[in-house]
């Protein structure tokens, strides 16, 4: 400045100098603001994999120990048509709810149920207390609800005990839903 007056370079950038040191933190604070959106959205997009125990997606909250991936109830696995699986441990128990239309023959593979026996038949198993569309979760197991009317088989021989609730077909007294929501539960020491 000579005399009092600006030159023609300083009227025209008074501020060249700071003009990049100031779109600095603007742009990191976008890079911020995008990064945390970003690990957000993955976060919420795989929080069943990532806060289930174990990282299984079957494993419900609160689980103490870890099921293999085919599950065996009692020795006996799960029928192969099994899907929709969620289960829970605690205390040296497990629960476990799948769907399967497979349902006789698995209560016979279980021996819950004779070869020639009907699955209805109260020697084995008896009629469970919900009312046709009531639904039932046992404490600490999620995924959807059992549906009544339901049935209740119990294992009465030697080895560990394995108890089994089956959804009953709400038209037919004497048949399964199908596919039929079952809740299974047995010692895993």
């Amino acid at each position: 400045m000579s005399g009092g007056r600006a030159t023609l370079e300083e009227t025209a950038a008074p501020n060249a100098g700071r003009e990049g040191a100031r779109r600095w933190p603007v742009y990191t604070g976008v890079a911020v603001v995008f990064l945390a959106l970003l690990a957000g959205g993955i976060v919420w997009l795989f929080q069943d994999e990532l806060f289930k125990p174990f990282g299984d997606a079957r494993a419900c909250e609160g689980s103490t120990t870890e099921l293999p991936q085919v599950i065996s109830a009692g020795g006996v696995p799960l029928p192969a048509d099994a899907s929709d699986v969620h289960y829970a441990t605690r205390e040296g128990t497990a629960q476990v709810s799948f769907l399967s239309d497979r349902m006789p023959d698995y209560l016979h593979r279980a021996g819950l149920l004779p070869q020639d026996a009907k699955p209805f038949d109260e020697q084995y198993g008896g009629a469970y207390g919900l009312a046709t569309d009531e639904g039932e979760l046992p404490k600490g197991l999620c995924g959807p609800a059992l549906k009544g009317p339901a049935w209740s088989y119990i294992t009465r021989g030697p080895g560990s005990p394995v108890n089994v609730l089956i959804e009953r077909s709400p038209v037919a007294p004497d048949l399964f839903r199908s596919p039929a929501r079952a809740v299974v539960t047995f010692d895993i020491t």
